[in-house]
């Protein structure tokens, strides 16, 4: 899969596609009955961008040797991965619902022993950044600057509270990895409270500025922005690239919208039929429009 024409047409393929994610994800955490919510409803529109409209992959072949490649650094919002990864084909979409069961190849975090599709394990906040750094450097030492794949990033706002990811951010920049794109999902939640109590971020596009990226500032929730964003970000051959997306914590379930009480916790049965009622109603409001 690759970009395609982005007519309106694809864009309600994209938002039906998203909303279809959203539900499966609410199954999932229901069933498992613990796992992360905000990140993965927050999340849906810019996984469903990446796996079904930009980047470089194949389910048939999911070690295709030229394939992008997508670290998920913060971990924990591995269901609206999972839940991507299944309706793209990589695997069959009942099996969501083993979601952090005992032997399941779908764990609390990511495991590539168990599934080996993904690309990186993760857990530990603020690893993956410096993953993907060391695989945009390992890229370009491999083929030069002839190398037409790109290496993208998956980080938390409250993740950056970490000291690692700026190690790593200095690095990126100093060594130019234009071949390097980041996104941060700007929710502005972490688990104990909102960011800006916690740990302030902000001015956080001026920070990554001036470590030497080009900054790019977009709606998490607009198809069109988020495919303009990457399709910019490719573009600049100087320097690498943050993509800071501003999302609505647990998109699409407007009583947990923008609560970081969300950020950790799955709903309960009811919540869950609640929430799943509110989707397909967005869904058949998308289809009609």
């Amino acid at each position: 899969m690759n970009m395609s024409v982005l007519n309106d047409n694809k864009i309600k393929e994209l938002e039906l596609q998203a909303n279809a994610i959203r539900q499966s994800i609410i199954e999932m955490l229901v069933e498992a009955g613990s796992g992360h919510t905000a990140g993965p409803l927050d999340m849906a529109d810019i996984f469903t961008a990446l796996y079904f409209h930009i980047l470089k992959h194949d389910p048939k072949k999911p070690d295709w040797a030229e394939r992008d490649r997508f670290v998920l650094s913060n971990g924990h919002i591995c269901p609206v991965y999972y839940a991507t990864l299944a309706h793209a084909g990589y695997f069959p979409v009942k099996e969501l619902l083993t979601l952090r069961k005992f032997g399941t190849r779908l764990q609390g975090h990511p495991h590539r022993e168990y599934l080996p599709i993904v690309e990186t394990s993760s857990g530990p906040l603020g690893a993956g950044l410096s993953q993907a750094v060391g695989m945009a450097l390992a890229d370009r030492m491999d083929k030069g600057t002839t190398s037409d794949r790109f290496i993208y990033c998956m980080t938390g706002d409250g993740e950056l509270d970490e000291g690692q990811n700026w190690e790593a951010i200095l690095l990126a920049g100093k060594e130019k990895l234009h071949n390097l794109i980041v996104i941060v999902d700007r929710n502005n939640i972490q688990i104990e409270g909102f960011t800006e109590d916690v740990l302030p971020l902000e001015p956080i596009a001026d920070k990554w500025r001036a470590f030497n990226f080009h900054v790019i500032e977009i709606d998490g929730h607009d198809m069109r922005e988020i495919v303009e964003a990457v399709e910019e970000a490719k573009t600049i051959f100087e320097k690498p690239k943050v993509i800071i997306a501003h999302t609505i914590s647990s998109k699409g379930v407007k009583e947990w919208e923008r609560k970081y009480e969300w950020h950790g916790k799955p709903p309960t049965k009811e919540e869950g039929a609640m929430a799943l009622k509110e989707l397909r109603e967005i869904g058949e409001k998308i289809k009609s429009e």
